[in-house]
């Protein structure tokens, strides 16, 4: 046979169809893989909103076990009643509303109820977080349509609703550090006979003085501050454990750099620069371990819902914070505006996000098309 007449018996040989068995015979690998057409996104995670959720809780406790020490046991009290309100109102809510209840496992409700507890007085009574927990769940996160819908911070909502409602208890109840081992001092103690000033409120009615009279010197002011030694919220006095808190999310990339970076920043160069007596003479290591900017830089103003996607929109957002926050500390009636300079930016969310889209790689459709 010649060589022309080998390759015209190959040809031939591949022309005819392989029989069942020869199909079966043929290499796994030889086989083309099958391709499957779907809408992005394209890239799957093992990540999942419930993996995520509980992680930041887990971030949360630190925070939580560090006020037992500095404000007394109740403060682990009124935390607890703070995030079964949010979930029991969450559980009942979905359920007269006809909804599914399994959306109290995702861990989003806990999470609206420790940032609550966190951003209240340790010394408020304990039916306070339970009103909170009512209004942050069912009003600013129920109605609007559930996880994913709310417009606005529902923790921080519900905070603001009462300051709005019960401004004395929400200025008022704040407890001196426990520098001994007593975690039950506060417990049988009224708030009038242990109450005390934080602060962002003697900076702000008596100057940096009376600060430094109050809680020290400036070296002793910058280390207590960081530790969590000083009159606060329950969850927000330790920017220490915050911050490695806030890393860790960062870390895991469940958040960016990019919100808590500029929120930061903006407050201690603006404190910098109108905080003083005279242009850039104010403190903005205090303005910055003062109050729940912290906090609220982590842990409330990159909430995925109420926050922007891209990262011009989330620097700009985070400036704003960090605007705003100023602001109102220096010439608003309350002496901390972290809270409130969230909630006024979490609106411009949706417009953010419009205006910094991602670059498109498709072509511009044509006119008429």
């Amino acid at each position: 046979m010649t060589e022309s007449e080998a390759t015209t018996v190959e040809e031939a040989e591949k022309a005819i169809p392989a029989t069942e068995e020869e199909e079966e015979a043929i290499a796994p690998e030889a086989v083309a893989p099958e391709l499957y057409v779907s809408i992005s996104p394209h890239f799957k995670s093992k990540e999942s909103v419930s993996k995520i959720m509980w992680t930041v809780v887990a971030c949360l406790q630190p925070p939580l076990i560090l006020s037992v020490f500095i404000f007394g046991f109740q403060t682990l009290i009124i935390t607890l009643i703070s995030v079964l309100s949010c979930v029991g109102t969450e559980y009942v809510s979905n359920r007269c509303l006809g909804r599914p209840t399994d959306s109290i496992k995702d861990g989003s409700a806990v999470i609206t109820g420790l940032l609550l507890a966190y951003v209240i007085p340790p010394g408020v009574p304990y039916w306070m977080p339970i009103l909170g927990g009512v209004v942050a769940i069912y009003v600013t996160k129920v109605l609007m349509g559930g996880l994913g819908y709310n417009m606005f911070n529902p923790a921080l909502i519900g905070r603001a609703f009462l300051v709005a409602t019960y401004p004395v208890a929400m200025t008022s109840a704040w407890l001196p550090p426990i520098r001994d081992a007593s975690v039950f001092k506060y417990m049988g103690a009224g708030v009038d006979a242990v109450s005390t000033a934080t602060p962002l409120y003697i900076l702000k009615h008596y100057g940096m003085a009376a600060v430094i009279e109050r809680f020290g010197s400036l070296s002793v002011i910058y280390r207590d501050f960081f530790i969590g030694l000083r009159p606060g919220c329950i969850g927000e006095t330790s920017a220490f454990i915050l911050i490695i808190g806030g890393c860790f999310l960062i870390y895991k990339r469940y958040v960016t750099w990019h919100i808590p970076v500029s929120v930061i920043v903006s407050v201690g160069l603006l404190t910098w620069i109108f905080g003083g007596e005279k242009f850039f003479t104010g403190n903005p290591l205090l303005a910055v371990l003062s109050g729940g900017v912290i906090i609220g830089a982590f842990f409330m103003a990159t909430d995925y819902v109420t926050s922007p996607t891209q990262v011009t929109g989330k620097i700009i957002f985070g400036v704003g914070v960090g605007a705003l926050t100023v602001l109102i500390r220096l010439k608003g009636g309350y002496p901390e505006g972290v809270c409130y300079a969230i909630l006024l930016m979490n609106p411009l969310t949706p417009a953010l996000n419009r205006w910094f889209k991602p670059k498109r790689f498709a072509p511009e459709p044509e006119e008429g098309a």
